[in-house]
């Protein structure tokens, strides 16, 4: 076997240790942190496929650790103001990634070098980016609390257009939309969900689908809301993956309670009051939302009031410190739901800090 100058030798030693160094850190986010067995599984093809490459080389494994000088590399010292920093999952993710295939590129080269084809090296780098992408989308960032949440529904929309209610809401404050067309056909609702969703997201806003899960995932929508008859929240998170949003609607802790273990990331909480569009027989009333900011298994988890909200009952709401609300018939069927939206956010952030409810009996 012919011998190589340790200088081709150093490089790629130092370049496998960091694609191995990346590969590592990726796999045990997608294995330990996630608990994706399929991204876990592609991860560890791709470490087995390094492993291979680099057998192929016309050199011995012996030769890489010899010609190991970490003492006369003058890179280790070395170092960039934010080398040290990270900024989250998300982050360390990209940066491992970044390490990866960057190392892969510098080896790939470096057989060519050798005489041999970098091919190898070229495919475990290309599978590389196509799960650092995957791997960052289904990283995704905890639910926040939101303060409104618009349900749109373009039968409720009497003055304005469903576009010019995304648009005046983004504009009172409202910091996410749900669309809710329950009998709108998928090809149209496709289309409208499309265009809802990129001016909500553009103006600033989250956006989620009423019960359509494979709209809520061709359009880009930032998660699902499921209520009770809809698909259970684990088929949900099976097709939909872990880069989007769950929420359940939830008419009593216990339902709320089983929803956040089987991994629901919001919960509507409701019906509150009497609603002008849909017949509420039963109510919950204001000590639901009581019991589940006192419940110490459910006040972490983002939540949302439901059902019949509107301007004049919002204040019992903020009485009892109430983080958000949804709201729908109150402001699409407003004309200037842009002032109503702002009465409700106002409202809302009027309520007293560290406020504790009194639980009534």
């Amino acid at each position: 076997m012919p011998r190589f100058d340790d200088s081709i030798l150093r490089m790629i030693d130092a370049n496998l240790n960091r694609t191995r160094e990346g590969l590592r850190v990726m796999e045990d986010c997608a294995r330990f942190v996630l608990n994706d067995e399929p991204l876990s599984a592609r991860l560890k093809s791709a470490r087995h496929a390094l492993r291979s490459a680099i057998e192929a080389l016309p050199i011995r494994s012996d030769d890489l650790i010899f010609s190991r000088d970490t003492n006369g590399d003058v890179g280790t010292g070395i170092t960039t103001e934010n080398e040290h920093r990270r900024d989250g999952l998300k982050d360390s993710v990209s940066a491992a990634a970044k390490r990866a295939t960057e190392a892969l590129r510098v080896i790939e080269e470096s057989a060519k070098v050798l005489g041999v084809s970098g091919a190898p090296f070229e495919s475990i780098r290309y599978a590389l980016y196509d799960i650092e992408r995957d791997l960052l989308i289904t990283i995704r960032p905890p639910c926040p609390q939101w303060s409104l949440c618009v349900l749109i529904s373009q039968n409720l929309c009497k003055y304005r257009n469903p576009i010019d209610i995304v648009a005046l809401t983004a504009e009172g404050g409202a910091d996410c939309i749900q669309i809710r067309e329950k009998d709108m056909p998928d090809a149209q609702l496709l289309d409208h969900a499309a265009r809802l969703t990129e001016l909500a997201q553009l103006m600033g806003m989250h956006v989620m689908i009423n019960d359509r899960v494979h709209i809520a995932k061709l359009v880009g929508a930032n998660g699902v809301h499921l209520g009770q008859d809809d698909l259970p929240i684990t088929a949900a998170r099976s097709l939909l993956g872990h880069g989007f949003w769950i929420g359940r609607t939830t008419p009593t802790i216990n339902h709320a309670i089983e929803a956040i273990e089987q991994g629901a990331d919001t919960c509507g909480l409701g019906p509150v009051f009497a609603s002008t569009t849909k017949a509420k027989p039963t109510l919950a009333g204001l000590k639901l939302i009581e019991n589940y900011l006192s419940d110490e298994r459910t006040r972490s988890t983002p939540m949302l009031a439901i059902s019949g909200i509107n301007t004049d009952n919002v204040n019992q709401l903020a009485a009892i410190a109430c983080p958000g609300v949804a709201v729908s018939s109150a402001i699409c069927s407003s004309e200037d739901p842009r002032a109503v939206t702002r009465s409700i956010v106002d409202a809302l952030h009027s309520r007293e800090p560290n406020h504790t409810p009194t639980i009534t009996a």
